[in-house]
């Protein structure tokens, strides 16, 4: 009786130890809004050190794993060559959109990603639509909506809210475009080819600006290579063998609120109560399509 009553709570601990360790995946991760508000540098010029950086970290990991870093084929590299690139604008756009407002807008007009995945799924892998996600999208609307204090190209928000978005449109392509590359090849060593495509697009910033601008703000990159790149999305790659990417995706939701209490700690900056407002229904609309993917893949797995 006592040593079932261990294992249980053995069980327990484990358990509670895998969520612990995604939650940290998705605190990492968080980090990215508050660095990207705090470096001063023009966000090509940021994003250029952070993947340089990341890319050197990426391949000493690859090979002291020990990883296989051939790829297959030559349609394999080219949509490693368009998800990079994907990758690229998703960045960038999202950095513009910091420098633009502040992280609470930022983050939370990047999340719209979930929802333009479910528009987008059906268009470019010919899967069904779902009616419901016509509801959903009007939510994130709705949801943006709030985020915006005034709808007019004068407005330093609207065009921030705007990239927001349209980082979270590359980002739903990119990862719509690596869905079925994740099954054939290891996380990290897609992460490593899509980095080095990202420093090659935007290696041209070496020829303007000031390195000494550079220097002067070596210790944030650095983070960001390590804290959010590497360590982020590595131990987020790592957390998918405990739970399933819907899963996953539905505590990902406190992505935002990791980064807005960043935000409070580190920089001071507090969202508004339309931000709040806004957000809220937008992060709705997210854990509402990833509970629904849930119970739907769980009903499948109940079927087979």
């Amino acid at each position: 009786m006592h040593f079932a009553l261990y294992l249980r709570n053995l069980a327990k601990n484990l358990q509670f130890s895998k969520i612990l360790e995604l939650n940290l995946a998705v605190l990492f991760i968080s980090t990215s809004g508050v660095l990207g508000r705090y470096i001063t540098l023009n966000p090509f010029v940021t994003i250029f050190y952070r993947t340089l950086l990341a890319a050197i970290i990426f391949y000493l990991f690859c090979r002291l794993r020990k990883l296989d870093l051939k790829i297959s084929t030559n349609r394999d590299k080219i949509k490693l060559v368009l998800s990079g690139l994907l990758m690229a604008g998703h960045w960038v756009t999202f950095f513009f959109a910091l420098q633009l407002s502040n992280v609470a807008i930022g983050i939370l007009s990047l999340f719209t990603y979930p929802i333009a995945t479910a528009f987008l799924e059906p268009i470019l892998l010919k899967t069904k639509f779902s009616k419901s996600h016509l509801a959903l999208g009007l939510l994130v609307l709705f949801g943006i909506y709030f985020l915006v204090p005034e709808i007019s190209f004068q407005n330093n928000y609207t065009i921030a809210v705007l990239l927001g978005i349209l980082s979270g449109i590359f980002y739903a392509l990119r990862n719509l475009l690596m869905k079925q590359e994740i099954e054939k090849y290891n996380g990290s060593v897609l992460m490593m080819y899509q980095i080095v495509v990202v420093a090659i697009v935007l290696s041209p910033v070496l020829f303007f600006g000031s390195f000494n601008d550079v220097l002067l703000q070596w210790a944030p990159l650095l983070t960001l290579a390590i804290v959010t790149t590497c360590i982020g999305h590595t131990l987020f790659l790592m957390s998918l063998r405990n739970f399933s990417a819907t899963a996953a995706s539905i505590m990902s939701s406190a992505q935002p609120l990791y980064a807005i209490i960043l935000g409070i700690i580190f920089l001071a900056e507090y969202p508004s109560l339309k931000t709040i407002i806004g957000g809220a229904l937008i992060i709705s609309a997210v854990v509402i399509e990833s509970i629904r993917s849930l119970r739907k893949h769980a009903a499948v797995e109940g079927i087979d």
